[in-house]
């Protein structure tokens, strides 16, 4: 069915081009990963631009459901509470590019994040209405690929970096409104791709296009898709000669062959994320820059994706460090373990019978999950993980079976497609509906691998059901809640989910909070302190179970920088 073609690039087309890239890049990411063979043969370009625009995609969809909650709510309140028509074109395309900074993944899908990032800084100047146009669209296209360009310590000509300055050229020269542009820019980038192979010796001896190109092609499809209304004709020849029918496992063994032992670049891979100063980011570019190649960073503002290939990765991540503070590391190394590469000559490791993957809000929980067996993804404040990061979590688990605790109710449709995915891989997954880490703690605190994996599934079921959670938050924002309107910096008590109280204190809220759970009963109270958790609050929670509470046990751990000041969990 035909798409309904935006007329102008406004926040919902802004929407309607996330979902559109996303879906389009699910189509192709097998293709792209299997003609993955520059800078590094490991078969998964497709597979990292597809998680990038999911995360941006996440950030997109969470400004538009803010906005439709706070319209729900005021319809009920009896003052607005800011909830407007919708989210402005800069907020969306803020978030759009925010989305994809966190979520980028490898050489390519930190590129794309700066192309996206190049773009929203243009169509969110001076307002929405200058730059909503053909016109606009047109300076948002050149500055997106001069910024990319500019993110990459030594570019290379015949990728995506080629790609989207023909793509930029091409919308120079059209006029008309943003379908022309759209249209104009897609068809530039296309003839672009199909000469990447005589520009880059890698491409042509492999016989493919560039696959990183080949990503962009199909994001700037889905962009003229949302201006026409219908998706364009790729033609016969989008990846000219590309031998898509052989494996990257092949397509990287063969250029390994054809360069030599395949060892002669970096061992690995480092990205992580970085909060840090011009400055130091600058004095950053040149330590990487003489560690190793690939290099890539973006961002800005104070956050920044960093992307090297190296082979001193624990140098790499000092200099982060000495930078700002890096977060979210992720170090691959090519020539072992790699779910992408062969040819190292070790037999494959043996799965484990069960594993347990659980998503934890902060890194004391995950250090906690790790040490009982789990293989953990941060989710900090804001972040929430996607699909794809939690389908590369139970690959790194390495199992037959894997029970999945997602640990938020919101992860809900996002865990369930992970679970999906890795069924399709031929591992059996359970999902376990945890909506909070303390119900997480609960259900592994029985998790024995030696039972039947139904039998222990049921048994981690019932212990995460019979947890009550409660958590205390400090409110960001003016807002309706069912304890009523809240104000920003309002102490917030919610059990189960819901606010079930409005206070100015954390102490006390959080002792009306566990009063309120332990009136139907416990065994057990658990306490997660955040860092934002004043020092006295958990003292004085264990002494008020002790006086109040016979027989009621109390453990309290140490969550970290999780986004709520305490967590509470009664069984």
């Amino acid at each position: 069915m035909a798409q309904v073609p935006q007329r102008i690039f406004d926040a919902l087309a802004v929407r309607t081009w996330c979902g559109l890239s996303l879906r389009a890049l699910g189509r192709a990411r097998e293709e792209i990963d299997a003609i993955n063979v520059y800078p590094v043969a490991d078969g998964d370009t497709g597979t990292n631009l597809y998680l990038t625009v999911e995360s941006a995609v996440a950030a997109v969809e969470a400004v538009f459901a803010a906005y439709e909650m706070g319209a729900a709510h005021t319809a009920d309140a009896e003052e607005p509470v800011g909830a407007g028509d919708g989210p402005s074109l800069a907020e969306t395309v803020g978030a759009m590019a925010h989305g994809a900074l966190i979520g980028a993944r490898g050489n390519s899908g930190t590129i794309l994040a700066q192309l996206l990032r190049g773009l929203a800084q243009v169509l969110a100047v001076d307002g929405e209405e200058a730059h909503t146009d053909g016109p606009g669209l047109r300076l948002a296209l050149r500055h997106a690929a001069e910024s990319a360009r500019q993110a990459v310590a030594h570019p290379v000509e015949g990728t995506v970096l080629t790609v989207a300055a023909a793509a930029a050229d091409a919308a120079d020269g059209a006029e008309g409104d943003c379908a022309e542009v759209a249209r104009a820019a897609y068809e530039g980038a296309r003839a672009a791709l199909a000469a990447t192979p005589d520009q880059l010796p890698a491409l042509e001896r492999a016989g493919v296009v560039d696959a990183g190109g080949h990503g962009l092609v199909t994001v700037l499809a889905a962009l003229v898709e949302t201006f026409t209304g219908r998706a364009p004709d790729p033609g016969a020849a989008t990846v000219p000669h590309a031998r898509v029918e052989r494996g990257p496992q092949d397509r990287a063994a063969e250029c390994a062959a054809e360069e030599g032992d395949g060892n002669d670049g970096p061992a690995f891979e480092v990205i992580y994320l970085l909060e840090a100063g011009d400055a130091a980011v600058a004095r950053l570019r040149q330590r990487l820059d003489a560690l190793g190649d690939s290099l890539v960073v973006v961002g800005g503002d104070g956050l920044w994706n960093v992307h090297v290939h190296v082979d001193d990765a624990g140098a790499a991540v000092e200099a982060g460090v000495e930078a700002g503070r890096p977060y979210r590391i992720r170090i691959t190394h090519f020539g072992h373990g790699d779910a992408h590469t062969t040819g190292t000559g070790r037999p494959p490791r043996e799965r484990a019978q069960r594993a347990v993957v659980a998503v934890v809000p902060g890194e004391g929980l995950a250090g906690l999950y790790t040490e009982a067996g789990a293989t953990t993804v941060l989710a900090r404040p804001g972040e929430p993980p996607a699909s794809g990061e939690l389908v590369q979590a139970v690959r790194r688990a390495h199992a037959r079976e894997v029970v999945l605790l997602p640990n938020d109710a919101e992860l809900r449709h996002t865990a369930a497609a992970a679970a999906e995915q890795a069924r399709t891989e031929g591992v059996r997954v359970a999902l376990i509906p945890t909506r909070s880490a303390v119900q997480g703690i609960a259900a592994l605190a029985v998790h024995e691998p030696e039972r039947r994996f139904d039998e222990d599934v049921v048994a981690m079921t019932s212990a995460a059901g019979a947890t009550r959670y409660g958590e205390v938050v400090v409110a960001e924002r003016q807002a309706w809640t069912t304890a009523g309107i809240c104000q920003a910096g309002d102490v917030l008590g919610l059990i189960d989910g819901d606010v079930a109280l409005i206070g100015a204190d954390v102490t006390e809220v959080a002792a009306t909070v566990l009063d309120r759970m332990l009136a139907a009963g416990g065994e057990l109270v658990t306490l997660v302190l955040g860092d934002e958790a004043p020092e006295s609050v958990a003292g004085h929670l264990e002494a008020r179970v002790r006086e109040a509470y016979l027989a009621v046990d109390t453990v309290v751990y140490r969550g970290g920088r999780q986004g709520a000041p305490l967590l509470v969990g009664v069984e």
